[in-house]
């Protein structure tokens, strides 16, 4: 098979391959084997998100009493992943510090993915702590998160998250080498799919039943975050990852697995919703030379604006007019209405000043931005 490569990847592991389920303990070997991968990724300047389950089973052995998992119920999930999210970051740390990586924990809940501000906010994070080296170790936070808003399993969150900070490839590293077109465990001669191009509803038909044990995705769910994944932008693979090395193998081409191409660049899909899928909540007017700045690609700083109107919080999209008031791109601000008067016109720099509190230089990031 072809090699992979990936400027920005996200890896994502299953708790039956971190966790070993008969000591409830953390697969070190197999761990260390893997944080080998990224660091070597790393070094050839791919950047690296991580997202893990295994709180749960980790924690359900630190707490005595605790039924099995088929039977607890949410509030003693909650406590297992409470306990449990300590010895995960543990683990992910001890792994990664050989390589002087540094890991950092990271808890999401589907509202972080779904509602403006607080996805800007955690992309931010994310994006901050790649520019600063860390690889983040992120799981959804099941503490807190209710059966309504769980993402249910960390395949989806790992395509939102590759969504989010617009990742060019995310590897699902499962127990199964890829999709086949039925259920390998109950047919013999299921065929295995090297490549998909669309989702489609012969693809979806193929998908099985989650396997037992104390992993709680299956190909159901493996579907459900391509479609997301390839939506976006964000090619995805489904590989087998109970060797050794087996990121690496996955990126060289060596173990067999199912990849599923994108439709879009990762920047352009995000564009392309900001264009056309949000409601304006307000228009921001710029100067000439803030309007030749965003056609060259630029972020949209307060010094170029002449103008603020409507009263939009901060994530909103806003639409971004020119002296003519012609609207040339829309965006999502990172200020609300009433601090971006404060600040127009001003330097970035002066912003903490004017406001009391440091914020973000731009008043719309590029990547926040799409020109009509």
């Amino acid at each position: 098979m072809t090699p992979l490569a990936a400027k920005r990847l996200v890896v994502k592991v299953g708790s039956a391959l971190l966790v070993d389920e008969a000591t409830a303990a953390p697969r070190a070997a197999w761990l260390a084997a893997l944080a080998e991968d990224i660091a070597a990724l790393r070094r050839t300047g791919v950047e690296v998100v991580v997202v893990s389950s295994g709180a749960i089973a980790l924690g359900r052995m630190r707490l005595p009493g605790l039924p099995p998992k088929a039977r607890m119920r949410l509030e003693e999930k909650q406590a297992a992943a409470a306990a449990g999210q300590i010895a995960l970051a543990r683990a992910w740390e001890e792994a990664l510090a050989p390589h002087r990586l540094p890991a950092a924990q990271v808890l999401l809940t589907l509202d972080d993915s779904e509602e403006r501000r607080r996805y800007l906010n955690a992309r931010a994070t994310l994006e901050t702590l790649l520019s600063y080296g860390a690889v983040p170790v992120i799981n959804e936070n099941d503490t807190v998160a209710t059966a309504e808003i769980r993402f249910g399993d960390n395949d989806r969150l790992a395509a939102r998250v590759a969504e989010m900070i617009a990742a060019d490839l995310l590897v699902l590293l499962s127990d199964i080498d890829g999709l086949y077109s039925a259920d390998p465990r109950k047919d013999a001669s299921a065929r295995h799919i090297p490549e998909v191009a669309a989702i489609t509803p012969e693809i979806e038909a193929m998908a099985g039943d989650a396997v037992p044990g104390i992993s709680t995705g299956g190909m159901v769910t493996k579907l459900a975050a391509a479609r997301i994944a390839t939506g976006a932008g964000c090619r995805m693979v489904i590989a087998n990852g109970r060797g050794l090395h087996a990121l690496a193998e996955v990126m060289a081409g060596r173990a067999r697995r199912t990849l599923f191409h994108a439709t879009a660049a990762p920047r352009s899909a995000w564009k392309t919703w900001i264009a056309g899928s949000l409601a304006p909540q307000g228009m921001i007017v710029v100067d000439e030379g803030a309007v030749r700045a965003l056609r060259a690609g630029r972020s949209l700083l307060p010094a170029g604006v002449r103008a603020v109107e409507g009263a939009f919080a901060r994530g909103d999209c806003v639409i971004v007019a020119g002296p003519d008031r012609s609207p040339i791109a829309r965006g999502l601000a990172n200020y609300a209405a009433e601090d971006a008067r404060r600040i127009m016109g001003r330097h970035s720099r002066e912003i903490a000043a004017i406001l009391g509190f440091e914020g973000r230089e731009e008043l719309i990031h590029r990547d926040d931005l799409a020109l009509l």
